[in-house]
Order: C-alpha cells, then sequence, then structure tokens
C-alpha cells in the first residue's frame, strides 16, 4: 500500500470495527430503552456529524433519519435548531447535550448545557444521549480518518 492510498480502519482492525459497531447497537438499543425514538436517535446522529465534518456519516444518517420519519425541513434548519420552533423541548435539550459534548466547551457552558438537559430528560434519557454523542463521533472520527467515501446515488 502506498502513504497516497487511503487506509481503512475498519478493514484493518476488523475486530476493532466489530467492537465499535457492537458498542453502536448497543447505545441504540439503551436510546430505545429509554425513550429515545429512532427520529430524535438519527437526529442527534446528523447534527453531531454535522458538527464533525463528516460526510460518510451525514449521508448514511441523513438517509436513515428520512426513513425513520423525519422531515426534510427539520433537516435542513438542523445547523440553526435554536433559531426554529420546529422542535421540541425534549429535542432542544437532547441537541444541546450532543453538541456540548462533540464541542468540548468551557466548563461554564458544558454544565449550562447539563443543567438544560437534566430537566427536560431523565437521567436514562440523558445518559443514553450522552452515549449517542460519545459513539457518534467515534464513529466520525473513524470515517473521517479513513476518509470513507460517498457514493454517488443512482438516479
Amino acid at each position: 500500500m502506498s502513504v497516497t492510498e487511503h487506509l481503512y480502519l475498519d478493514k484493518q482492525h476488523p475486530a476493532l470495527w466489530k467492537a465499535i459497531s457492537g458498542l453502536g447497537l448497543k447505545v441504540q438499543e439503551a436510546a430505545e430503552e429509554a425513550g429515545i425514538g429512532r427520529n430524535l436517535l438519527e437526529l442527534l446522529n446528523v447534527r453531531i456529524s454535522q458538527i464533525n465534518g463528516c460526510a460518510y456519516c451525514l449521508d448514511l444518517h441523513v438517509r436513515r433519519a428520512g426513513e425513520a420519519g423525519e422531515t426534510s425541513q427539520r433537516l435542513a434548519v438542523l445547523p440553526a435548531w435554536r433559531e426554529t420552533s420546529l422542535f421540541t423541548d425534549k429535542e432542544r435539550a437532547a441537541l444541546g447535550l450532543v453538541e456540548s459534548i462533540t464541542e468540548l466547551p468551557d466548563e461554564r457552558a458544558r454544565e449550562q448545557a447539563e443543567a438544560v438537559a437534566r430537566q427536560c430528560l431523565t437521567a436514562e434519557e440523558f445518559s443514553a444521549v450522552s452515549w449517542v454523542a460519545v459513539t457518534m463521533n467515534a464513529f466520525n472520527r473513524v470515517s473521517i480518518t479513513s476518509h470513507h467515501p460517498v457514493r454517488r446515488e443512482r438516479s
């Protein structure tokens, strides 16, 4: 392999990829058990991937969000969710929490995001949303580092 070829981390260490994929499935289960619907889960995955600039994960999770019933309007305005009334209080709390976990702002900003989230989310929901952020950030980093390609859709 030449140094100019992309090295796919998931292919180089398939056992590690299998482990992180297993964690992703467990996190999805925990989110569902906590009452985080598939729609919100995918919305969170999209927002985290937007922040990180992961084209591969955006392509995947925007598609999954649509399959889960998310509207194109809400996906279009997701980067500006604070500026709209299209999101519920629970969704806003979850979005603020995953943004905080993804961006790791200063302590005061993190505490504020966590306080808002704790007012709107149960402890189980808060934990599940936090795990969604932790694992999606890991998936983003694997895909960005690996340069996973976005395949053009066939018309």
